[in-house]
């Protein structure tokens, strides 16, 4: 696993960079069908044809591939198929499949390979790949694919090159600290996976061009400041201004200082730490 730099011969190519899919098993191997369906694209816009995500559209087509984040088949092992692109995430995937033929996706560790078997429950081994509830898994271990409620299926550390460390453990909670820094008891059913998530140099690639992101549906972002005050509350003015007021979005929600966690979500009593000011964790 590495990352591939293109040749300067035009200037959308010079410093762009790309993944070198060295993980991949087969380049040419088509994802497993029965695991697809489609992806439609909504532009950004909610049920009622609203804007609700900015600078949204285009983009190429693309199907998204069933990911089993419950991992409930306890007790029989399964064998990994191959390790597969996903283009919905930024990590890789694995193809599984158990001994009666059932195949499923799951999110691919680090040091995960074809040929391997894993498998999951209370009675698995901590071993790579392998899923397990947090009161089985030793303490000190990496996870990923964490979850909030058992039996909800993972919902932190999913993305490329993190991993959550289980810290400690009383009783029926459990403590787990997540790659932003921030400390969060769980229950002690709740399960996560062994390893960290694999391709840890996503973030080292440079798209290189603006064309790179209109691929991934991203249209250029437009600063409030240069809209006319009919579009944004920063807009107008003659020349360039520096909005006269504080920053904020287009309905007028201040960008900058405040908080944007809900102060009675019922979750917060979980947090045992937050996280580090400025962090930018994937949970």
């Amino acid at each position: 696993m590495g990352i591939r730099h293109y040749k300067p011969t035009t200037p959308g190519r010079r410093g762009a960079s790309v993944s070198d899919f060295s993980e991949i098993t087969d380049k040419s191997r088509k994802p497993e069908k029965s695991l697809l369906k489609p992806k439609p694209k909504s532009g950004g816009r909610n049920n009622q044809g609203v804007i609700t995500r900015r600078f949204r559209g285009g983009g190429n087509k693309v199907r998204y591939r069933v990911i089993d984040f419950r991992r409930r088949r306890d007790g029989v092992l399964a064998t990994v198929i191959a390790i597969e692109y996903d283009p919905n995430r930024s990590s890789r995937i694995a193809l599984i499949q158990y001994p009666d033929n059932q195949k499923a996706y799951i999110l691919a560790p680090e040091g995960l390979k074809a040929g391997d078997v894993i498998g999951s429950g209370p009675d698995a081994e901590p071993k790579l790949g392998y899923c397990l509830p947090l009161r089985k898994i030793p303490l000190g271990m990496s996870i990923h694919n964490v979850e909030l409620q058992p039996g909800r299926g993972g919902q932190m550390s999913r993305s490329a090159g993190t991993g959550a460390t289980l810290t400690a453990r009383e009783g029926d909670w459990a403590q787990v600290t997540l790659p932003s820094g921030e400390m969060r008891r769980l229950n002690s059913d709740c399960r996560a996976t062994i390893g960290m998530i694999g391709n840890a140099d996503h973030m080292n690639v440079n798209l290189g061009k603006a064309g790179r992101n209109r691929w991934k549906g991203r249209k250029p972002h437009n600063r409030g400041t240069s809209m006319n005050p009919t579009d944004h509350p920063m807009g107008g003015g003659e020349g360039r201004t520096g909005g006269g007021r504080h920053p904020c979005s287009p309905t007028g929600v201040l960008a900058k200082g405040g908080k944007t966690r809900k102060n009675g979500k019922a979750s917060n009593k979980s947090i045992v730490r937050r996280r580090r000011a400025g962090a930018r964790g994937n949970v």
